[in-house]
Order: C-alpha cells, then structure tokens, then sequence
C-alpha cells in the first residue's frame, strides 16, 4: 500500500466538522460561549470538543495552558465551522431522517458488549442520550449536505492523477527497506520510580529468557504484553525507518529474520523484538494507486470548496462571543 493511505484519513477528518460533539437544537445546558446566528454553543460542549480533538491528535498528557487554548481555539472553530454547515444543511431534505440516525445510534451501540459498558462509555463523554443522538443527526445532515453540493461535483481526470503520481513518486510511492516484525512489551511510567523500572526490567528478562528457550513468541506476547498488540500474538504488521521510536527501530533494523533482541527500553516501557522478514524496497505502480490518487484528489478539491464556502459563511453569519 503507498503512503497515501496515511493522507487520505487526514483529507476525510477535514471533512467530518462535526466528529466533534456540538451543539443541539434542543435548548443548550451550561454556559454560553459562542453565539452563531442565535444558535449557542456551550462550555460544556467546547470542553467536550476539546477532549476528542486532542485524543484524534493521539495526545494522552496533559498540554501547557498555551497549547491548551491553542485546543480550544481550534475545537471552537470546528464547532463554529460544523454549525454553519448544519444550518445550511436543514435546509435540503433528507428521507428518513430519524431513521438514519437511530440506525446509526443502534449500530454504536452494538459495538459494546453489554448495556453497561455503554452505559459507561456515555457517562465518560459527559453526554446524554438525547445529546448522542442529536449529534449523530447533525453529523448525517452536513456530512449529506457535503455530498450533494462539493463531493458529487469533484473530479480527477486521469492526466491529473498521473501528474500527482509523477510529482510525488519520491516522497509517497517509492519505499525504503520494511520490516514485519512482533514484540513483547512490559509498560513502566517513566515517571515511575527506580524500583519500578527496576522491576519492569526484570520481568523483561524472565520474559526473553522464556522465548529464548524455545516458549513460542506469540503465546508469551498474549499472555504477558501489555501493548494492544497482544490480541495478535504482539504482530506490529510492515513499518519503515522513521515510524518507530528511535531505539526500537535501531534494535529492529539490527535484527536477522527469525532473530529476537535483547530487552530494548523506549518512552514506552521494556520490548523484546522478533523479526519476522525484511522486506526489500520497491516503488508502487501508477495502475496500483490510480484509485487512491483520485479519491485524494478530489477529497482535496472537496476540502477546499467546503473552506471556501465556510469563509462565505462567515462574512454574512452573526457570530457572538459571549
């Protein structure tokens, strides 16, 4: 797969103002933040959009005050940006609406094993269920809007696909060395005490000494990894240089098919690495990407028609500060 599969989610999260969870129709609870065209959009909703921006952003710590408006600032721009949108967005008629959104709401809610998992996971998003379910129906009117009047109308002839093929074949289709690689990992806070990471390490060493021995890789990783990638015996799956952090990499790279590292430690905690194939370089064909290439392309041409329109929308929109 080419490199563009990493900006094409990045092309579709533009599009998608309204992920965030923003305001409802049904009266705003909390205080008022920002007024767009008498609609208020509320703190508690801000902090909520804030709260997904940055988990989208894969930030986990808790940001400088500087960094932490800059979230705000951005969060309230989406939330701004995803109104105007849906007020444009009533406007159409859409069929079975309320069909469409408690059909979505079902199908999120089968995703939890059980009433009380959802529950739980309702209660952490500070929402109601009136709130998930006005949010979902914001979501499917501007994403419909969206369609009918920029995504329907972008096109990518094969000459423009081609051009952006050739302009990017360096950066985006040609692959360095790649390997497929799983892993072991003991997680310690580097934060933690000495006594901790002491005792981190040690387990990182039973656990090597145990593979080493001949005990079968993927069964020490489900029983004992603490990375998400226990679930598939600690495969990682085909990365390149640049992906890992920095001494994980270098201990990869170092390794032979069939090998296993020493205990490696990283930000994250203690790994034990096994490789399982070095992957020689190669450059993707056009024919191979033509359909990613076009499906960015116009989701760029989308992009920009939907920032263009936003700015129209705000010249004449009466946005209050409160």
């Amino acid at each position: 797969m080419s490199a563009l599969k990493n900006w094409i989610p990045a092309a579709v999260a533009a599009l998608t103002l309204c992920a965030l969870p923003g305001c409802s129709e049904k009266g705003p609870t909390g205080a008022p933040v920002v007024k767009v065209n008498g609609t208020t959009i509320t703190k508690p909703e801000l902090d909520r959009a804030v709260k997904t921006l940055l988990a989208q952003n894969r930030v986990s710590q808790t940001l400088p005050p500087e960094q932490m408006k800059k979230a705000a600032d951005a969060a309230l721009e989406q939330l701004t940006s995803a109104e105007l949108l849906y007020q444009e967005g009533k406007k159409l008629e859409i069929k079975n609406l309320d069909q469409m959104v408690d059909q979505q709401y079902q199908k999120n809610r089968a995703a939890f094993p059980s009433k009380e998992e959802y529950e739980k996971a309702l209660k952490a998003t500070g929402m109601t269920e009136a709130e998930v379910r006005e949010s979902m129906r914001k979501e499917i009117v501007v994403n419909y809007f969206v369609d009918k009047q920029f995504s329907a109308k972008a096109t990518c002839s094969d000459q423009e696909a081609r051009k952006f093929y050739d302009d990017n074949k360096a950066k985006l289709f040609q692959k360095g060395e790649r390997l497929q690689a799983s892993h072991i990992l003991v997680s310690v806070d580097q934060k933690g005490s000495a006594e901790e990471k002491n005792k981190a390490r040690a387990k990182a060493e039973a656990l090597l000494k145990r593979v080493q021995k001949g005990e079968d890789f993927a069964a020490v990783a489900k029983a004992e990894s603490t990375c998400p990638s226990r679930v598939k015996g600690g495969e990682l799956g085909i990365f390149g240089k640049g992906q890992m952090t920095p001494p994980f990499e270098q201990a990869a790279f170092a390794l032979k098919p069939g090998q296993i590292s020493k205990v490696v430690e990283t930000e994250f905690g203690y790994h034990i690495i096994k490789l399982q194939e070095r992957i020689a370089p190669s450059t993707d064909r056009f024919e191979d990407v033509k359909f990613q290439i076009v499906q960015y392309l116009k989701m760029e041409q989308t992009r920009k028609a939907v920032a263009a329109f936003l700015t129209e929308l705000r010249h004449k929109a009466k946005i209050e500060k409160v």
